[in-house]
């Protein structure tokens, strides 16, 4: 079937996450080699409801693998989720003609893709772009490597301080539903105890670990926790339950917030952005769509996006238990 795709817009929706301009600028540059226009489409979908699109060149994505953060900026639409504000998007697409859409972000932004495919048959490739690492179909969404590193260097400077004072730091990372952040750094850091949304550690046994350490002749301990987990109803509550019950321990809290997600991307998503936005638009070049386009055993796969969207991403149970023995 000969490919009528002349023309593909790329936006980038939801969270930023680093390596989300190393697949703008694969996109860009795979459009250019295969000799179709690209167009860039600012602030997610609320930027496609108001016409806000710019062309794109390989000149005009010099020097952005390296930058965190995205070059089309990110907006949430809650115009977008109307049947008017859809309509609107895919007018103003069809009048600037754009014939396929590369959509970069997380499960929202690929289910308004979804939902956009549905309503006009119109071709959308997802590209996963999140740190939480929780998209079905993908053993890594861009953004969770860079995010790991720096959680990970970020525990190692506040262990130098909780050995230096003999405290016990209950760090929070993020992870609102999913613990793949708080498992590898924890792990990766040496923490004493990692607390995710996916296993309920309790109260007691956390106490009980507590123990064993201050018992064993530790000075010093490191407690990671995932935003999302259910053990307290926040890091702080946590603090104070502890404190109460264990009061030999001199108790800080760091919250890591936002910095998770900016900062140079790492090569591993450099690399990981430039494979999945070459094969997003040969795939649509391909007269495929409605996939996401993911990792799988190192290799590039598509998955259709309402399984990436529906499909659940499991937590590592080997990881699991090898943070259990690393924890004894």
């Amino acid at each position: 079937m000969p490919n009528t795709i002349k023309k593909i817009g790329v936006l980038t929706s939801g969270g930023d996450s680093p390596g989300m301009n190393a697949a703008i600028r694969s996109v860009v540059r795979t459009c250019a080699f295969h000799d179709i226009e690209c167009v860039g489409i600012y602030r997610g979908y609320q930027g496609m409801i108001e016409g806000d699109f710019k062309e794109m060149g390989p000149r005009s994505v010099n020097n952005i693998v390296n930058k965190g953060g995205t070059i089309l900026k990110s907006a949430r639409s809650k115009e977008f989720m109307t049947a008017e504000g859809r309509l609107k998007a895919h007018q103003n697409l069809v009048n600037a003609k754009i014939d396929a859409l590369v959509v970069i972000g997380g499960d929202g932004s690929f289910t308004g893709a979804e939902v956009f495919n549905n309503e006009f048959g119109y071709p959308v490739m997802g590209i996963p772009g999140t740190i939480d690492n929780d998209i079905f179909g993908t053993s890594h969404t861009l953004g969770f490597d860079t995010a790991l590193n720096t959680v990970v260097e970020c525990i190692d400077k506040i262990r130098d301080t909780a050995s230096s004072h003999n405290r016990l730091f209950l760090v929070e990372v993020m992870g609102r539903d999913a613990g793949h952040i708080a498992l590898n750094a924890g792990i990766g850091a040496g923490a004493e105890e990692i607390l995710i949304p996916e296993q309920d550690l309790g109260l007691e046994r956390l106490l009980e670990s507590l123990k064993r350490s201050k018992a064993s002749g530790k000075s010093s301990s490191i407690v990671v926790i995932a935003e999302g987990d259910k053990i307290g109803k926040s890091v702080f509550e946590l603090k104070d339950y502890i404190e109460e019950n264990l009061p030999e321990y001199d108790i800080r809290v760091s919250v890591l917030g936002h910095m998770q997600r900016g900062g140079a991307p790492s090569c591993y998503d450099r690399v990981l952005a430039s494979r999945l936005g070459v094969k997003a638009v040969e795939s649509l070049l391909e007269g495929k769509s409605n996939y996401m386009v993911g990792i799988l055993n190192d290799k590039v796969a598509l998955t259709p996006l309402e399984n990436a969207i529906k499909g659940h991403s499991e937590i590592d149970q080997e990881l699991l238990r090898v943070s259990d023995i690393m924890t004894t």
